[in-house]
């Protein structure tokens, strides 16, 4: 890598088909899907197996992986990158949702490497919604272990017994690991959430998976992870443009009319209008079109401007 200023990075989609999902990736925010039925883009993601690719300019052909792991970490990501492990810490997804997801539930921190998984802290933003749409997240007021574990065995439906939020574009919800939860049909949603992909279902409304087959349940290691104090959180209220300041993710929503630099000095950031359209760099980004901002951009480059809903996604700060 050469030492000229660095220019925002954007990354190649990885799109995954899910049972659940549609073709609203491409119908709201023109991702070219091959065929089939899509609930999942990855947009930066650094996992064994899959990694973002840098799609165009200087970086094409990188990983998100290799620069994080590279010489100049600190100069592309910042010195928020100090005292993060040896991958990329977050992974961020844009999820279509046409039917309700399993209920599921990530583990926490003190119990997945019992469990063999990794702990997931995760927020949505809705993008869009259908008149009808839902969340469920933590528990109805009343309901117990004992209760749930009860109705599991006699088949009935537990999402029943999981908190219902009705929701429109957005509305946020954050997720700590622990929170036993299922996104209903109608969300378009973005995800940003923990370099994790552990996931416990412990119900799918006997549903087949893509194959036909029934999917995996995980429900001993569910009842073990669900957190039965969690009694019927609530949506985010954001301080201001501030919608969530935690200790994975620093996320705030910008109604960007004109222009504005997306990061601070010596800061990387990532950035997606929500709607609308903007200019980064002199470049188009289009609704649902994510980039990179790195630490190094001199200002005019790191400058977004034009009028939409913005959100700006950095690491949180180590202590």
């Amino acid at each position: 890598m050469t030492s000229t200023a660095l220019a925002p990075l954007r990354f190649l989609p990885g799109y995954h088909e899910r049972v659940w999902g549609g073709r609203r990736l491409e119908s709201v925010y023109g991702k070219p899907l091959p065929q089939g039925t899509y609930g999942e883009s990855w947009e930066l993601v650094d996992r064994p197996g899959e990694e973002s690719v840098v799609a165009a300019g200087p970086l094409a052909g990188r990983t998100l992986g290799e620069l994080w792991r590279g010489p100049e970490r600190t100069r592309i990501f910042g010195a928020r990158a100090d005292g993060w492990g040896d991958r990329f810490p977050l992974l961020v997804k844009v999820l279509d949702c046409v039917e309700t997801l399993s209920v599921q539930v990530h583990p926490p921190a003190d119990l997945a490497p019992a469990l063999g998984g990794e702990p997931k802290t995760e927020m949505w933003v809705v993008a869009d919604a259908t008149p009808d749409a839902h969340l469920f997240a933590g528990l109805r007021a009343g309901v117990t272990r004992e209760a749930f574990d009860a109705a599991l065995r006699a088949g009935e439906d537990v999402s029943a017994m999981l908190h219902r939020i009705d929701v429109a574009a957005g509305d946020v919800m954050f997720l700590p690991s622990g929170r036993v939860h299922a996104i209903g049909a109608g969300n378009l949603i973005v995800e940003i959430q923990q370099n994790s992909d552990t996931t416990y279902r412990v119900y799918d409304f006997d549903r087949p998976g893509l194959d036909g087959r029934p999917r995996e349940l995980h429900v001993e290691e569910s009842m073990r992870s669900i957190d039965w104090d969690d009694v019927e959180p609530a949506l985010v209220q954001p301080d201001g443009e501030t919608l969530v300041a935690g200790e994975l993710f620093v996320v705030e929503r910008w109604a960007l009319d004109g222009a504005r630099r997306v990061t601070d000095p010596g800061e990387c950031a990532i950035v997606v209008p929500l709607d609308g359209a903007v200019e980064l760099d002199g470049e188009a980004l289009a609704a649902g079109e994510f980039a990179l901002v790195p630490a190094d951009t001199p200002a005019h480059a790191a400058t977004v401007s034009g009028t939409a809903t913005v959100l700006r996604i950095m690491l949180a700060p180590r202590a």
